[in-house]
């Protein structure tokens, strides 16, 4: 690690502790002695998604989570438990070690989140994701809520 003093390639690491999902090293340059802080993260694959129509999208946090909110509007569930579901669903499929993966797949892994913590904002995901195009769709998908 080349120190951001003096430019020495020489440095030692004087501490290490995880961080957030990062490991925080404390550092000392060997030539002017001087410490710095640096901080090491595991390099995750690039997700990318699979739309219905065959088009390829990097993986927005931001455009899930719009669309769970819009789920859960007026509804009891906060803004943490969103973003529990966002990463549940950027973790599930990382830690996979998966690049690519399909709407459905991201679908099928919040709704099955939402179903546990309020049934309206799963049949409204549900509605919204399933694209029911009758009133028979709509009510398997009450139905199969009521069985569980």
């Amino acid at each position: 690690m080349r120190c951001p003093f003096c430019g020495e390639n020489d440095t030692r690491v004087l501490d290490s502790r995880p961080s957030e999902m990062k490991i925080r090293r404390r550092r000392e340059c060997s030539a002017c002695m001087k410490r710095f802080t640096t901080y090491e993260a595991v390099e995750l694959p690039m997700l990318t998604v699979e739309k219905r129509d065959g088009s390829i999208q990097p993986f927005d946090r931001n455009k899930l989570m719009k669309g769970i909110f819009s789920a859960i509007k007026k509804r009891p569930v906060t803004a943490a438990q969103v973003q529990w579901i966002v990463d549940i669903v950027e973790e599930r499929f990382t830690s996979e070690l998966r690049t690519s993966i399909t709407s459905a797949e991201i679908g099928n892994v919040v709704m099955e989140q939402l179903k546990g913590i309020d049934p309206v904002a799963y049949i409204r995901f549900a509605s919204v994701y399933q694209d029911f195009s009758d009133v028979a769709g709509f009510i398997h998908a009450v139905s199969e809520l009521s069985e569980t």
